[in-house]
């Protein structure tokens, strides 16, 4: 042994691992830095981490032949041992890494043959869910008055937004939690699907200036109750009954607020403690969830009443911007829509005015930033600020993601998209975006995957038959593309886009020509960019220029898409391309893969 050491001291072994293994911590935060900011995928993170490992052993077969005799060449014994190693090495990380393309997760239609409460896959799926985690399923409104299912709704959704001011839980957010609202699904299915470890369900009751709601944690693993509690209270005491149940919870899974890296508590209270306030609050988040034209006038019209009555309502104000801006951009042109941005412009500002560090008012100047003023230096800042300051707040990582698309890199779009799903992971326009940007990816099986998924959480919704059409017209399946054009809600105004792109795939150019002459009697002003999409698909670009040009007079919406878009892309070595892109601020740079 003696001889031993002293020869391991004699090729300095232990100086040359030590050396790599300072060497390697380094490096591996700076890779990760590196990797979140360009949306790298998983399976290359664990490659790099794996070949940081293997690269121990590579040192240690350099250490000892040179290690005492520094620098000199190798004799073949040893190239071909060190060859051997990074062989390994590949194989290795083949073996052991995911594939780069990952799938969407898929929802399984198979019931389980026995009668146990859960099958053996879900147990093993369970035993992965990270234990601090919860869902908060829909409060059932038990006043029998239909008009107050605003209230149960918006307390369900406070519950899920003062939880996600813990750190380390995670917590599911409304859209996916939602989808069980009167489920028959056991509280181990519900936790599968949604990857949880706890439920937070109840029930609550108004009745004049009393609030009664009941209460109870459940453990999804065995449908066991943690806590449960019943409440009483006058309704003046509401904010002080959630602090109550809030802190239960939090107390029960043993999480601590969040007390550092830049996250602020983010509050839905108005600052005057008026209930009349947070009612008409309540209300407008009510009509904004239902995302239709109607239900977003009804929204604006409850967050005007909410701010009339607290002009220093923050939240409210910003929740008033989103709307005005979501209105704008999927059911406006033209100047009723900038009319609705300007309405948005100046209710963003004065919510960050009245509160500089309100992650919402942030989010939602950055959506108007980007949807209506093209400004994508500034629509990155605030989205940046608006993670820093609730880092779990999915529509802010979604949206950064919509941006890094627009800049031309679908990629990272992709993985910021299943950051957000990941906090949401039942949410419909989520899914319907990563199909666009899949897309964009040429990674069309996952991309169908993704349009189907969007339309199964939610069948009815505008424009998301439209996208399957578009995914199907580029793998050229005429079939199936008119199957999805027809079946685009007639009312939502896409479903002349999409009959416009299946009818191009078709033979018969009659009726092509018939439905593009439709697309621009009916919706030239709203649909410009679609138009140019259409010329784009036909092979011609002189016309698909024009339209373009038309997109930007409009202030069309469409141009953020222009990066990741397949058909425009086929012309992007035309130089109008390149010039385009400098008048609307684009680089012309992109990784998405242009139509053949």
């Amino acid at each position: 042994m003696e001889e031993f050491f002293a020869r391991l001291k004699e090729h300095k072994l232990v100086q040359w691992l030590l050396g790599y293994a300072a060497v390697a911590v380094a490096l591996i935060p700076v890779l990760d830095i590196v990797a979140a900011q360009f949306g790298w995928p998983e399976s290359l993170r664990r490659g790099i981490t794996l070949a940081v490992i293997m690269g121990f052993f590579m040192v240690l077969v350099l250490a000892w032949y040179h290690g005492e005799r520094g620098a000199q060449k190798m004799p073949r014994s040893e190239v071909l041992l060190l060859v051997g190693l990074v062989v390994i090495t590949g194989v290795l990380m083949w073996r052991v890494a995911p594939s780069g393309h990952e799938s969407v997760p898929a929802v399984s239609v198979a019931k389980a043959a026995s009668a146990a409460p859960a099958s053996a896959a879900t147990s093993a799926h369970l035993d992965i869910i990270p234990q601090k985690s919860i869902a908060v399923l829909p409060l059932a409104n038990d006043s029998g008055d239909k008009d107050q299912q605003y209230f149960s709704d918006g307390l369900s959704e406070d519950f899920i937004n003062a939880l996600s001011q813990f750190a380390g839980l995670k917590v599911i957010g409304r859209n996916s939690a939602f989808q069980f609202r009167d489920s028959k699904d056991d509280a181990q299915t519900i936790g599968a699907k949604l990857g949880v470890a706890h439920l937070l369900e109840g029930s609550v009751r108004r009745e004049g200036d009393t609030v009664r709601i009941s209460a109870e944690l459940i453990n999804t693993k065995d449908a066991s109750t943690l806590w449960s509690q019943h409440y009483d209270r006058p309704y003046k005491d509401l904010f002080k009954l959630q602090d109550d149940i809030t802190h239960a919870v939090a107390s029960a899974l043993q999480a601590k607020l969040m007390e550092s890296g830049g996250a602020v508590v983010q509050s839905d209270r108005p600052p005057s403690g008026s209930l009349a306030a947070y009612t008409a609050y309540l209300q407008g988040k009510f009509y904004f969830a239902r995302n239709t034209k109607s239900d977003y006038r009804q929204a604006i019209t409850q967050y005007q009443v909410a701010v009339k009555d607290d002009p220093r309502y923050a939240l409210a104000w910003a929740r008033l911007a989103r709307t005005a801006a979501n209105l704008a951009t999927q059911f406006l042109g033209g100047q009723p829509a900038q009319q609705a941005y300007a309405k948005a412009r100046a209710a963003a500002d004065t919510a960050l005015t009245l509160d500089p560090n309100l992650a919402a008012a942030h989010e939602a100047r950055a959506y108007i930033l980007l949807s209506a003023d093209f400004d994508w230096t500034g629509a990155q800042a605030e989205y940046q600020r608006a993670i820093q300051l609730a880092p779990n707040d999915g529509p802010s990582l979604f949206g950064m993601g919509s941006l890094a698309a627009a800049l031309g890199r679908p990629g990272q779009a992709v993985a910021l998209t299943r950051r957000a799903l990941a906090t949401d992971p039942l949410d419909a326009d989520w899914y319907h975006w990563l199909a666009h940007y899949l897309s964009g990816l040429d990674r069309l099986d996952e991309a169908v995957a993704a349009s189907r998924k969007a339309i199964e959480l939610q069948p009815a919704a505008t424009s998301y038959h439209e996208w399957l059409t578009v995914i199907e017209v580029l793998r050229g399946n005429a079939e199936a593309a008119l199957a999805a054009a027809q079946a685009e809600p007639a009312s939502g105004g896409w479903q002349g886009v999409a009959l416009a792109m299946a009818r191009q795939i078709e033979p018969d150019r009659a009726a092509a020509d018939a439905a593009l002459k439709d697309l621009i009697d009916t919706r030239a002003s709203e649909a410009s960019f679609q138009i140019a999409e259409v010329y784009a698909l036909r092979g011609d670009p002189d016309q698909m220029f024009v339209w373009l040009d038309h997109a930007w007079a409009n202030r069309d919406a469409g141009i953020a898409n222009l990066l990741f878009d397949p058909f425009i892309l086929r012309y992007r070595h035309d130089p109008r391309f390149a010039a385009f892109c400098r008048k609307v601020g684009l680089p012309t740079a992109t990784s998405t893969k242009a139509m053949p």
